[in-house]
């Protein structure tokens, strides 16, 4: 995938995230939607009040698994964590801790990568940049 083309990837994946709470909830809707089943794992958080009105709960972390590359993205109030990690058969090879403009350059680059071999991938790009 050209760079040009993983740059407005990654401008549409940053689309949003001022609200950080809703962003969380966004990207993982569509990523799970978009991308092969088991590729996203997403966390949650349900309060009471979510389990009584019947509502998923709060995004807490989004791990989305590109081959070798484990993104993982963590929401705790106002503050996001992201992690790149490089993993193996399910062994984590390196890991590093990366703001959240960062992990959205690093998510865009996975997914142009996984674009280039999977055609679900490619349509969760194609979805990003529509």
């Amino acid at each position: 995938m050209p760079e040009r083309e993983v740059e407005l990837l990654a401008a549409a994946l940053r689309r949003d995230s001022a609200d950080l709470n809703l962003y969380a909830e966004v990207l993982s809707v569509n990523l799970v939607d978009s991308l092969p089943p088991g590729a996203v794992q997403v966390k949650r958080k349900r309060s009471v009040a979510d389990r009584m009105a019947g509502r998923d709960g709060s995004v807490t972390g989004l791990d989305v698994t590109l081959g070798e590359r484990r993104l993982a993205l963590r929401v705790d109030r106002a503050v996001v964590v992201g992690e790149i990690c490089k993993e193996v058969r399910g062994i984590v090879l390196s890991r590093r801790q990366v703001g959240l403009d960062e992990w959205i350059d690093a998510l865009a680059q996975a997914l142009a990568d996984a674009a280039a071999s999977n055609a679900r991938a490619r349509e969760a790009v194609e979805r990003f940049l529509a």
